[in-house]
């Protein structure tokens, strides 16, 4: 997981918060028009983070839960400087939400896989 990928999700990221620009809005804290689903947390465990993270200082594999995620699924770190940028880039929006966690985990996994760089998206085929 080396930075290309995290730049490539993060460009990826600000692309669709741009290209939903009526539909997202910030988590918390000011007017929204999608706000965080209570209790899903996806987007702490579908996606990859290779920057540090306080308590995984070489970020976090998709599909593993941040341990910044608290047990209310919440991000503990929400909204202070030490939560990774591509953290703060992402911002809900029906598209990746959905109606259920369910839509998002599988949204979110998606999107992991379309922004892995070239290599690490070919499916490995036996010699």
């Amino acid at each position: 997981m080396g930075p290309f990928r995290s730049r490539a999700l993060h460009r990826s990221l600000r692309w669709q918060t741009a290209a939903t620009a009526g539909t997202v809005a910030p988590v918390r804290g000011e007017s929204a028009a999608v706000n965080c689903r209570p209790g899903c947390g996806a987007c702490c465990i579908a996606i990859s983070i290779s920057s540090p993270i306080p308590g995984m200082p070489r970020g976090k594999p998709a599909g593993v839960p941040c341990v910044q995620l608290r047990d209310d699924m919440e991000c503990a770190i929400f909204g202070r400087p030490e939560r990774p940028a591509c953290c703060s880039g992402l911002r809900p929006s029906d598209e990746m939400c959905g109606g259920d966690r369910s839509h998002a985990m599988t949204w979110l996994a998606r999107l992991e896989q379309a922004t892995l760089p070239a290599a690490e998206n070919t499916p490995h085929r036996p010699p």
